[in-house]
C-alpha cells in the first residue's frame, strides 16, 4: 500500500522447500533400503557360507577316519587356521569368521573339528566369501546408481507439483494483499483442487466478503452523518454571524468553523472512499503550485525548490518542474502535509522540491511507530507527544495521492522529525 511499507521478512520459495523435503525423504528412503539390504545380503553370504564350511568339515571328517586321506580343501593345522580354532575345548565342529584378506582369498569362513582326542591334529575347512562379497559391492554401487538416477528423475517431478501448490497459494496471498491495498472486491476464487488451499482460498473470500460490508457500512455512515451535519452546521454559521460583536461571537465563530471544517474533511474522506472523485489533470508547474499551497496555510514554512538533476532531467530542464496533476488536489495534499507538521511537530517546518519529487519535513517528535507500522487512521492522531487532532489529515492526504497516482511515504529522520515524502508519477 502506498504511505507506509511494512517490514517483509525474507523467505524461501515453498516450492524448493517441498522439493528440497522431497528429496531428502526420498535420499533417506533410499539410504535405509540401502543399509538394509547390505546387511540382510551380508548376513546371508555368511550364513551360507558358515552352513557350506559346517558340511565340508563333516564330509571331510567322514573320508579322513574311513580313508586316512583328506579331501579336497581339507587341511591339517593349517598355519592360516584362526587362533579360537586351534585348540577347541572338545571334539565338535565349529564356525569362525575371518576378516582377513590373504592373497587372491577375500574373507572367510573357517570350519573345524579335532580329528580324535585331545592333542590330536585339527581337521579345517576353508571356505572363502570373497566372490560373494564382491557381488554385494557391486549390488551397492548398482543401487546407488539406480537411486541417484531416480532422484534425478523425481525432483524435477517433486519441484513440478510443488510449483502448483505454491502457485495457488501464491494466488491466495496476491489476493490478501489486494485487499489490504484497499482492494475490496478482490476475490481467490477456485484455485483447483479441494483440499486445504482451497480452504485457505475460500476463507480468505469469506473474510474478504465480511470485510467489505463492514466497510461499507462504515463509509455510508461516515458519508450519511457529514452529510446531515452539513446543513444544521451552515445554519449555526449563520446564526453566529447575527451575534454582537464580543469575544463570545469570536468563540463562537471558531469553534463553529471547526466543525464545519470536520464535516467538509469528512465528507472529502467519504467521496474517496466511494471512488466518486476524479482528478482534473493539467500542465503546471510544480514548485509555484507547492509555493502557493503553503502560503494559503498561512503558517510559516520554508519552501525550496532545488534544481532536478538525472538523466531523463538532463535533456529537458523544463518538464523537471512541470507535472501533469490535478492542482487542486495537489494544494490539499501539500497543505494537510504542512499543517499536520505544525500541528504536530515542531519548528522549523521546510519544504524542498526536487523534481516530481515534494518532501515536508519537521523536526518534532517524529511519526509514531504504530502509525509507521500501519498507515494513518482516522480519529487517531498518534502518539499524545504529537499534540491533538482528529486524524483526518494524513488520511485525505494519502486518499488523494493515491487518486493522483502519486507515493505518499511517511518515516522518521535519523536526527529526529517527521518526513512526508510525496514523488507524482512520471
Amino acid at each position: 500500500m502506498r504511505g507506509f511499507r511494512r517490514p517483509r521478512p525474507a523467505r524461501a520459495s515453498l516450492r524448493w522447500k517441498i522439493a528440497a523435503l522431497a528429496a531428502a525423504t526420498a535420499c533417506l528412503v533410499v539410504a535405509a533400503v540401502g543399509v538394509l539390504v547390505h546387511l540382510w545380503t551380508a548376513r546371508d553370504i555368511r550364513s551360507r557360507a558358515e552352513a557350506q564350511a559346517f558340511n565340508a568339515v563333516y564330509s571331510a571328517m567322514d573320508v579322513y577316519r574311513r580313508t586316512g586321506t583328506l579331501a579336497d580343501g581339507a587341511e591339517l593345522d593349517p598355519a592360516e587356521l584362526p587362533a579360537e580354532l586351534r585348540h577347541p575345548a572338545d571334539d565338535a565342529r565349529h564356525t569362525v569368521y575371518d576378516g582377513r584378506v590373504d592373497g587372491p582369498l577375500g574373507p572367510s569362513v573357517w570350519a573345524a573339528q579335532r580329528t580324535a582326542g585331545p592333542g590330536s591334529p585339527v581337521l579345517a575347512v576353508r571356505v572363502n566369501t570373497g566372490p560373494q562379497l564382491y557381488g554385494l559391492h557391486r549390488l551397492d554401487l548398482t543401487m546407488t546408481v539406480a537411486s541417484l538416477v531416480a532422484l534425478a528423475a523425481a525432483t524435477p517431478l517433486a519441484v513440478y507439483g510443488a510449483g502448483l501448490v505454491a502457485r495457488r497459494l501464491r494466488q491466495v496471498s496476491e489476493t490478501a494483499v489486494r485487499i489490504s491495498a484497499g482492494d475490496l472486491d478482490a476475490r481467490t476464487g477456485p484455485t483447483g483442487g479441494n483440499d486445504e488451499v482451497a480452504d485457505i482460498a475460500a476463507t480468505v473470500d469469506l473474510m474478504a466478503d465480511s470485510l467489505g460490508r463492514r466497510l461499507r457500512t462504515e463509509r455510508q455512515f461516515t458519508a450519511d452523518v457529514a452529510h446531515e451535519l452539513r446543513t444544521p452546521v451552515g445554519g449555526l454559521l449563520a446564526t453566529v454571524d447575527l451575534l454582537p460583536p464580543g469575544e463570545t461571537e469570536d468563540l463562537l465563530r471558531a469553534r463553529v468553523r471547526d466543525l464545519r471544517a470536520l464535516v467538509e474533511d469528512l465528507l472529502e474522506i467519504s467521496r474517496l472512499d466511494a471512488g466518486a472523485e476524479q482528478p482534473v489533470r493539467a500542465r503546471v508547474p510544480l514548485g509555484e503550485v507547492v509555493a502557493d499551497a503553503v502560503a494559503r496555510t498561512g503558517l510559516d514554512a520554508e519552501v525550496t525548490v532545488a534544481a532536478a538533476h538525472g538523466p531523463e532531467d538532463a535533456h529537458r530542464s523544463e518538464d523537471a518542474t512541470t507535472v501533469e496533476t490535478d492542482p487542486r488536489r495537489l494544494e490539499r495534499i501539500v497543505s494537510n502535509l504542512v499543517v499536520n507538521a505544525h500541528r504536530h511537530g515542531r519548528a522549523p517546518v521546510r519544504v524542498t522540491v526536487e523534481g516530481r519529487t515534494v518532501v515536508v519535513r519537521d523536526h518534532g517528535l517524529g511519526f509514531p511507530a504504530d502509525l509507521l507500522l500501519h498507515g494513518p487512521r482516522r480519529f487517531h492522531s498518534g502518539a499524545a507527544g504529537r499534540g491533538s487532532g482528529h486524524g483526518l489529515g494524513l488520511t485525505i492526504a494519502l486518499g488523494q495521492a493515491r487518486l493522483l497516482g502519486a507515493e505518499l511515504r511517511l518515516d522518521n529522520a535519523p536526527d529526529g522529525g517527521a518526513v512526508a515524502t510525496l514523488r507524482l508519477p512520471a
